[in-house]
């Protein structure tokens, strides 16, 4: 059974209706602020919080959830919703893991599930080298540290400031003959300091069945 707490001005019934939080297998419960939400995750673990960007302070609201050690670690969806002109980047640096728009696009359920089903992440430390696509930063070349992975993203160290939402080209080579990966990204989340979080866009090859078999080596 999977509990999505859902933070919204109004039902998301006609919005959200045939997508997965609505399947029997989910326990949907209905919050009005970040104290609600604590309240609920006191009471049993939580595997989504899914807040409503039409919701006033709604980057506020996600940067408590991120701070607030019952849901530090758990899975951010914010509801996009264009007619609200809502700011992508500051629900992200707040903290929101990911931003699903409305209305529901064909993949709205693998990305939310990928979500919530957080994949094995190994701690690890070896080069990885990246360079920005896009925008007036367009070819740029870093050299980094990547500190952990999984098949949907990883953490890395970079002493050159990177930017929420820029899109990166990756390469790396992972240790004891599990072979190189070529990869795009995004950076989604900036940890602390010179540590940024991104989520692997694209996997040439075989390389997420490679990444998922060296995570999981014991």
């Amino acid at each position: 059974m999977i509990r999505a707490v859902v933070l919204a001005p109004k039902s998301l019934a006609s919005d959200l209706g045939g997508t997965v939080l609505f399947r029997q297998n989910v326990e949907r419960l209905e919050a009005s602020g970040i104290d609600d939400v604590r309240g609920i995750a006191d009471g049993g673990h939580v595997d989504v919080v899914v807040v409503d960007s039409a919701l006033p302070g709604a980057s506020a609201l996600v940067a408590a959830l991120r701070q607030d050690p019952t849901t530090r670690a758990t899975a951010i969806v914010v509801l996009g919703r264009s007619e609200f002109g809502f700011d992508h980047l500051a629900l992200l640096e707040a903290g929101a893991n990911a931003i699903l728009p409305l209305p529901p696009a064909q993949d709205w359920d693998d990305r939310l599930m990928r979500l919530i089903h957080v994949p094995v992440r190994k701690t690890t430390r070896f080069p990885i080298s990246l360079s920005v696509e896009g925008g007036l930063r367009n070819g740029v070349s870093f050299a980094a540290r990547l500190v952990n992975l999984s098949v949907h993203g990883l953490l890395l160290e970079c002493r050159h400031p990177l930017k929420v939402g820029e899109d990166l080209r990756l390469a790396f080579d992972m240790p004891r003959g599990h072979g190189g990966v070529s990869a795009a990204g995004t950076v989604v989340r900036q940890a602390s300091g010179d540590r940024f979080g991104i989520e692997l866009t694209h996997v040439e090859g075989d390389g997420r069945v490679r990444i998922k078999r060296y995570v999981e080596a014991v």
